[in-house]
């Protein structure tokens, strides 16, 4: 607990991938890609409930391997490309409170794929949130410039124009704004704000900036990079 609040954390780690098959479980430096997740969460001890929801037998029987509860199966209909983040959450949320006869003040979110976390970052966004009052709170990483949404171009048949009209009046970097991507270290959120907001970014949401380069891993290249860095 941190300061009477329960916290639940929920790696949710389902099976169908279409980058990598099965990628929560591919090997990366020669372990489980959710390896690395369960060894940092497992040594926070501020959370007082860490489950991983699956829909995939093999992520159950690797997780249970590693030390992580799976008390469920999750179903079907909220484990398919287009299922939501929130949907997965409040789904083992409710499951969770039934189980255990008890209410969860905060729902963490440890994503697999973001397997460069430490246990700082993760216990920064829960102090965060308790400490600062808020309802939801992400880790963050820069943008590079090279990347920034005025730099973006849209490709229509054969004609090519700025993503957006004002990237037309860019001409040297000191004119952008920088701007932030989640990196999926870590997503806190009150249940109010879960429950009710339906949204992990909810109208009063902080952020802890990751300043460090983290590889968030969709495809076979995240994994080739994140293979070649230190960490």
């Amino acid at each position: 607990m941190l300061k009477n609040k329960r916290i639940l954390a929920v790696v949710p780690a389902r099976g169908g991938s279409k980058g990598i098959k099965l990628k929560n479980i591919a090997l990366l430096k020669g372990r489980p890609l959710i390896a690395w997740t369960a060894d940092i969460a497992l040594k926070v001890d501020i959370i007082d409930r860490l489950i991983v929801s699956t829909d995939s037998s093999a992520i159950k029987k690797t997780a249970q391997k590693l030390g992580l509860a799976c008390p469920f199966l999750r179903p079907k209909d909220i484990s398919g490309d287009f299922a939501s983040d929130v949907a997965v959450l409040t789904h083992a949320l409710q499951n969770l409170e039934s189980l255990d006869s008890i209410q969860y003040d905060i729902v963490l979110m440890l994503q697999p794929t973001s397997p460069m976390r430490t246990v700082d970052h993760i216990n920064e966004v829960l102090k965060q949130l308790v400490d600062g009052g808020f309802d939801s709170v992400l880790t963050l990483s820069e943008t590079d410039l090279k990347f920034h949404p005025l730099k973006q171009l849209e490709i229509n048949d054969e004609n090519v124009h700025h993503h957006d009209r004002r990237g037309s009046k860019i001409i040297a970097r000191q004119q952008l704004v920088p701007t932030y991507h989640r990196n999926g270290i870590a997503y806190a959120v009150t249940r109010q704000c879960l429950v009710n907001e339906k949204t992990l970014i909810g109208r009063n949401c902080s952020f802890v900036l990751i300043p460090e380069r983290v590889v968030n891993i969709d495809t076979p290249a995240d994994m080739k990079e994140a293979e070649l860095l230190e960490w």
